[in-house]
């Protein structure tokens, strides 16, 4: 086996196994409060784990090749010519060909149709509409809104339809990885089915963002969200209706 070869395969095998052990120590993730935050962080720990051997080679290639290769001062001439070796081309592109076939299979389809397994069974139906720069969440069954906060109950699915009154925002809970535009003239639909009791003030990734850059005031349109038990979620909407006559 050559030499040069030998060694970066040596050093690939150590930066793998090294970033192996970085990702299986430490969770980049924070909370998970939905059953579709957990098949996104699942299609993100398995397309991490993918991407580690072909990150690992290229960063071994990249070291030995500046440690061996490198010079100090600027060449006076052109090296010798390099042939690329036609084996090692084939072999890369089926190698990542057949990765990004998986990839796109799952978790890409399989995923995606895991993500709308629940659209036909719907507990709950909330209208949020955008505007710069705050969020107004309407249950249009209950016959109540708030601009204050939004209220869920745990395990329950909820619908949300999502539109903008001006221009293009983004819809955004990060404790439930779900995300979708909130463009102006349509409205978009995208599915969370709560599964953690929580709210803002006791973890931020509680909350409704606009995840689109829409004006100066852009960072601060975000909505407290506040996932509740049952009983309680119909003790809200109950104290809401008075204040929704009222408007």
């Amino acid at each position: 086996m050559n030499k040069h070869a030998l060694i970066v395969g040596i050093l690939w095998v150590v930066f793998t196994a090294v970033c192996y052990a970085v990702v299986l120590s430490y969770s980049p993730f924070p909370v998970a409060a939905s059953e579709q935050a957990k098949i996104v962080d699942d299609a993100f720990t398995l397309l991490t784990y993918l991407a580690i051997p072909v990150f690992s080679l290229v960063c071994a290639l990249l070291v030995y090749s500046m440690i061996r290769f490198g010079h100090n001062s600027r060449p006076g001439q052109d090296g010798p010519p390099m042939r690329s070796n036609r084996r090692v081309v084939w072999v890369w592109l089926a190698v990542t060909t057949a990765l990004t076939a998986v990839m796109i299979i799952h978790p890409g389809i399989t995923g995606l149709l895991e993500l709308r397994a629940d659209d036909d069974n719907i507990d709950l139906v909330v209208q949020i509409e955008g505007r710069q720069w705050f969020w107004n969440a309407k249950y249009p069954e209950q016959s109540v809104q708030s601009r204050n906060e939004l209220v869920l109950p745990i395990d329950k699915t909820v619908q949300f339809l999502v539109m903008s009154h001006d221009v293009l925002h983004s819809f955004w809970v990060p404790a439930f990885r779900v995300k979708i535009d909130a463009v102006p003239g349509i409205i978009t639909k995208v599915t969370a089915t709560p599964t953690r009791l929580g709210t803002f003030n006791e973890e931020t990734n509680y909350r409704l963002q606009c995840a689109e850059l829409c004006g100066i005031l852009h960072a601060e349109m975000q909505m407290p969200v506040r996932v509740v038990e049952q009983a309680e979620f119909k003790q809200w909407v109950t104290e809401q209706k008075p204040l929704a006559a009222r408007r």
